[in-house]
């Protein structure tokens, strides 16, 4: 009999979450911490919940695993070895978990953390059908070996790649893989290959089994780029055990409170897009637009213990914005507001360019051209000329550039050039965007593109 796996995606964050069943008893893989989504297809396959399982506790989000657990009465399966403070179901290597008729096997395969686990899936003739990978085995990749610092990374590294060869071991080749992490994730070491993947894929694309320890650990080290600062942060929240969200409407704030909080420090966000925002925004705002990875990048820049509000034209903006914070741990924002450009004056406006009249920029002694990309993004390949401060560092580094020039902000895309556009004009910078794509720049006479590491660096960008 053959298990049905029903895929969960989260294209936000990069992340897929899994459903699998028997046509009565469900399995949940990995879920989010927005667990509503869960019990809509629970609830329209006709099934009950009969286990849900952790993969890796320091994941890139807060997981709903605890309290799905917990709302429907059932076990809810983590390493032994993750320093939980609640109860839970702890399994250890090669052990068995009855879900109804089919069961699944806990494989420890350290290499994304410690403590990490995936898990086989049986069929109820106790056959393998497929396997969990969470952040070990990605498609065509590995999960990233740097998030528990610098210093665990190496190590870490030779153990993904024992973790990946005993999986293929274990396995035959027809079995599918279900990765957590790879679908534009930041906790991918390198970049992934396809929507779907078996082991015979595998061993012919996957790093960890085409080269030898030692080059796997060099080349994974050398391509890994910096990962969101919040990451940081998930580990201890789902050691803990997160509690249930509150996405109910947020406080609406009136045009006079909204002046007041940024005043006094508040973050305020725009949520519309970074071409409406260019086009008229309230000064002392932040561009974060919900047509990009949103919450990856917020969640980069904004200290935990501050307070923010929402603000778009459209009430959709705000509750989108919620469900989308509360996956990586911030919770309610003290209020939102709503508002139609035409009512509002003193209104600031940014003028855009395109990299065509890069060259004429960097000919004008009044502008300074910024490239507010990663550092791997740089070392791949960067135009002749250009400054390079990421835009997660832009807010301590800004005494850099020059206050008395013209700014001329770019990225991959023009998103994160966009916060960055927000954060000058607090700083009292004159600012334009670059709202372009940067491979148009390799097309553009007069710059001069300089290359570096192969590969490395890669992130992900709507």
């Amino acid at each position: 009999m053959s298990l049905k796996i029903i895929n969960l995606d989260t294209p936000t964050l990069g992340d897929r979450s899994y459903i699998a069943h028997d046509g009565k008893t469900a399995l949940v893989v990995d879920p989010q911490r927005d667990i509503d989504r869960v019990e809509e297809i629970i609830e329209a396959e006709n099934l009950h919940i009969g286990a849900v399982v952790e993969s890796h506790m320091h994941n890139d989000y807060v997981s709903g695993g605890l309290v799905l657990a917990r709302k429907y009465g059932v076990k809810y399966v983590t390493s032994a070895h993750d320093p939980v403070r609640f109860d839970r179901q702890a399994v250890k290597d090669d052990e068995v978990i009855n879900v109804g008729d089919f069961a699944i096997k806990a494989i420890h395969t350290p290499g994304h953390t410690f403590t990490h686990m995936a898990f086989i899936l049986l069929t109820p003739e106790n056959n393998a059908q497929s396997i969990f990978t969470g952040g070990s085995m990605l498609h065509g990749s590995s999960g990233r070996p740097d998030l528990l610092g610098w210093d665990n990374a190496a190590a870490l590294a030779g153990l993904q790649h024992e973790s990946i060869r005993r999986i293929v071991e274990l396995l035959d080749d027809k079995i599918t893989i279900h990765p957590t992490h790879g679908f534009g994730s930041f906790c991918a070491a390198t970049p992934t290959s396809g929507d779907s993947s078996t082991v015979a894929d595998e061993k012919r694309n996957n790093p960890a089994l085409l080269l030898d320890k030692e080059s796997f650990i060099s080349q994974t080290l050398a391509g890994l780029d910096t990962f969101p600062a919040y990451f940081k942060l998930m580990g201890e929240i789902n050691c803990a055990g997160a509690g249930p969200i509150d996405i109910s409407s947020l406080k609406a704030f009136s045009t006079d409170e909204v002046f007041k909080a940024i005043d006094a420090g508040v973050w305020a966000i725009d949520l519309r897009s970074r071409n409406s925002y260019i086009q008229g925004h309230i000064p002392g705002t932040l561009s974060f637009g919900l047509d990009g990875s949103f919450a990856s990048y917020f969640g980069w820049i904004f200290p935990y213990e501050d307070t923010l509000i929402l603000l778009s034209d459209r009430n959709q903006d705000i509750a989108t914005a919620q469900r989308e914070l509360v996956r990586i741990g911030i919770d309610r924002p003290i209020g939102a507001f709503v508002y139609n450009l035409k009512d509002m004056t003193g209104l600031k406006k940014n003028r855009e360019v395109t990299f065509k009249e890069v060259p004429e920029g960097l000919n004008i002694p009044d502008v300074v051209i910024l490239d507010t990309r990663s550092n791997g993004e740089w070392r791949t390949s960067h135009i002749q000329g250009m400054i390079n401060i990421p835009f997660y560092e832009l807010a301590t580094r800004i005494t850099e550039l020059p206050h008395e020039r013209e700014i001329w902000v770019h990225c991959a895309s023009g998103y994160r050039a966009s916060v960055a556009i927000g954060i000058l004009e607090t700083a009292g910078y004159r600012a334009v965007l670059i709202n372009d794509d940067y491979e148009h720049s390799a097309r553009v006479a007069g710059l001069k593109i300089i290359t570096g590491i192969a590969d490395a660096g890669k992130t992900k960008e709507s």
